[in-house]
């Protein structure tokens, strides 16, 4: 108990350090640029003391759960028992590892479903569209995308395939897409893919890559662990771009046919 209140302390301390410059710029700017005093300075404070401690958990909970999560799912999934294959078989296809990528779309489709974030700006969405854009439907759109393009990160880090690959056909999708879907649409679509990289997904996420990456032979975790935040960006704007087609299509066609 004392250790992990030492290794907390610290953590603490750390989390401070990195906040600080953060703080230094609002308060600076309000005094010396906007020349007002800070509106309720107390409630800033305390409000302030509670940003340091839920990130200093929050960093805490990654070292102690999530992480290490991340990477028991992916050893356990990439094991030789579990794939049913010899140890000493070298001849294991990318097929042998589906488990792995049904795990990642759906732990890719959860955690994007439950991001915080993400229910800010589908809410704000929908409110500023006057229902137009519906929140869950904005949001099971970018899971979905989420959940395909951590599925195929998997896949690349299991056949070793370049990443920039992946990447180049997937924004030159983005772009052909961008070019027939609805205006109102494209700037909210690229948002999404920031607002996936956040909070709840990154950590399981970047943790399932690593653990992939040491888990697969031949791979090197620094040049193939890494990378699936980049899927997870990309692929939910395929996904929105093309929820936004379908429903201008659908709408087109349910008008055509009224009499």
């Amino acid at each position: 108990m004392i250790a992990w209140c030492i290794h907390f302390a610290l953590a603490l301390l750390a989390t401070c350090r990195d906040i600080l410059p953060i703080a230094a710029i609002i308060i600076g700017f309000q005094l010396l640029v906007i020349r007002k005093p800070l509106p309720n300075p107390k409630k800033t404070l305390i409000g302030f003391v509670y940003v340091l401690l839920g990130i200093a958990f929050f960093l805490e909970g990654l070292d102690m759960a999530l992480f290490p999560l991340g990477k028991l799912m992916a050893s356990e999934l990439t094991s030789t028992e579990f794939l049913g294959i010899s140890p000493h078989n070298h001849l294991a296809t990318w097929r042998t590892y589906s488990w792995v990528y049904v795990f990642a779309t759906c732990i890719g489709f959860a955690t994007t479903l439950a991001e915080p974030s993400l229910l800010a700006i589908a809410i704000k969405a929908e409110q500023i569209s006057g229902g137009a854009i519906k929140a869950w439907g904005l949001r099971i759109a970018v899971s979905i995308g989420v959940g395909i393009g951590i599925a195929l990160g998997a896949l690349r880090i299991v056949t070793g395939v370049e990443l920039y690959i992946f990447i180049v056909i997937g924004y030159v999708l983005v772009l052909i897409q961008t070019l027939f879907a609805p205006k109102f649409i494209i700037g909210l679509a690229y948002d999404s893919g920031g607002v996936t990289t956040s909070t709840v997904t990154v950590p399981l996420v970047a943790a399932l890559g690593l653990g992939l990456a040491q888990a697969v032979p031949d791979r090197n975790p620094l040049i193939d662990g890494f990378g699936l935040i980049a899927f997870a960006s990309l692929f939910p704007i395929i996904t929105v771009l093309g929820y936004a087609q379908l429903a201008a299509w659908l709408g087109k066609r349910r008008f055509s046919a009224k009499p």
